[in-house]
């Protein structure tokens, strides 16, 4: 190798040189082999030095080229492998799980994570990676374990700082903690103004805590965003209801269904609220429009039997009631209205039978008591009479109060899982 300024150098400093190479030849012969020797192993060491560093470096490089180029089973193998010479390298199981998370295998990307965060706590981005594929397996809880520190660990760009408040805003969400989740959801529609989907999910969210107000706040902001949204009125619809405004709720599901195509239950809201307000022939109108679109719907089925039975049409009510029970046994107000039914039809065992199911079903609605107590009364158990119509007196009020809480139980529950299906 040719130094740059060896060229400059001038006669008089190459002489000590050649006076060196000189002395070394009238060196003993067994000092010069020795010499020899040594100067031979320093330059295979440095050799076999130059060539192990590269040599270590080929399992990892491969590895990544195989990921680079989207052979994900061959980059599998070549981080394993590489992991049977080094069984802690961080970077082999951060990469493996990328490559299992890649493929939606979410609980085998949880594993290699977690072993990666075990050989190196620090390594960025390891977390934020773990915590994903905690949210997409699922593992709710476990993902707001690792978002919350994160981003509660100092200054965050704006962009991560969003996408952790989104995340534990989802998560929350998913859970049924509606009211943890407001804030962070009102922190990432903050963040991204014209995203109606987040809003969306945030007023369910505001809807579900009982955060009237902020329903409606949302619901101004969705309206700038899109003021033909039939889901948007809907939401509103509902907030107004919860806050018994019967005016402002009719007018915001009217809206709803002059869309075309109306979307799901926005006719039966609508009749909800119009049966509600005794407007039966209305209301009616409007539970058929729903089973025209959805002939199965239980709710609609329902209410459009009791509808008819308020209009005396017993016959087209028990027509609708039966079909609602058979798609959906858990309606307390259908097996309710069989009961009134078979029971002026002199089918008294049917009748006891519809109404002990009601009352099993919605033990604490009066009319049921109400009602059972009657037919008992008309089959000469006089005492089971009396008992029924005393909870009367004890449950009229906590009906009254108890009716909107208990239809958000049933609306937060998994399918499968409620005990009463009527609307709010």
């Amino acid at each position: 190798m040719q130094f740059p300024c060896e060229s400059g150098r001038s006669q008089k400093m190459r002489a000590p040189v050649q006076n060196r190479r000189l002395s070394v030849r009238i060196l003993p012969p067994g000092l010069r082999r020795m010499t020899s020797l040594f100067l031979l192993v320093l330059a295979c060491l440095a050799n076999c030095h130059a060539q192990q560093a590269p040599q270590s470096e080929r399992p990892r490089q491969s590895a990544l080229a195989l990921e680079r180029d989207g052979k994900i089973p061959e980059a599998e193998a070549a981080w394993k492998a590489l992991l049977t010479s080094k069984p802690k390298d961080a970077e082999a199981y951060a990469h493996l799980g990328l490559l299992e998370a890649r493929q939606e295998h979410y609980k085998e990307a949880i594993d290699f994570y977690r072993k990666a965060l075990l050989a190196d706590p620090k390594m960025p981005g390891l977390r934020l990676n773990l915590g994903l594929s905690y949210f997409k397996a699922g593992e709710l809880r476990s993902a707001i374990g690792i978002f919350e520190p994160l981003l509660k660990s100092g200054p965050l760009p704006p962009p991560e700082k969003l996408r952790l408040a989104t995340l534990i805003g989802m998560a929350d969400y998913g859970l049924g903690n509606y009211a943890a989740a407001v804030p962070y959801l009102q922190q990432a529609a903050a963040g991204d103004p014209q995203n109606t989907s987040l809003r969306m999910t945030l007023a369910q969210g505001c809807l579900l805590s009982k955060q009237y107000q902020c329903v409606l706040d949302v619901y101004h902001e969705l309206l700038v965003l899109n003021a033909d949204s039939a889901e948007v009125h809907m939401l509103a619809g509902e907030a107004y209801d919860e806050l018994s405004n019967d005016t402002e709720a009719v007018a915001e599901f009217q809206a709803a269904v002059k869309t075309d195509p109306a979307p799901p239950n926005a006719h039966f809201g609508y009749g909800y609220l119009l049966f509600r307000l005794s407007n039966f022939n209305e209301a009616g109108k409007e539970f058929r429009a729903e089973l025209a679109a959805s002939p199965e719907h239980p709710l609609a089925l329902a209410y459009l039997g009791d509808t008819e039975l308020q209009l005396n049409h017993a016959d087209q009510a028990a027509t609708y009631l039966e079909h609602a029970v058979r798609v959906q046994p858990s309606i307390a107000i259908a097996h309710r209205d069989l009961g009134t039914i078979y029971d002026g039809q002199g089918r008294k065992d049917d009748a006891l039978r519809e109404f002990t199911t009601a009352k099993q079903l919605s033990p604490g609605d009066a009319s049921i008591h109400w009602a059972l107590g009657r037919l008992y009364r008309s089959m000469g158990r006089t005492a089971d009479a009396q008992a029924e119509f005393a909870q009367t007196k004890d449950l009229q009020h906590a009906k009254d109060q108890s009716l909107r809480e208990q239809m958000r139980e049933v609306e937060v529950k998994p399918a499968g899982q409620s005990t009463d299906t009527r609307p709010r």
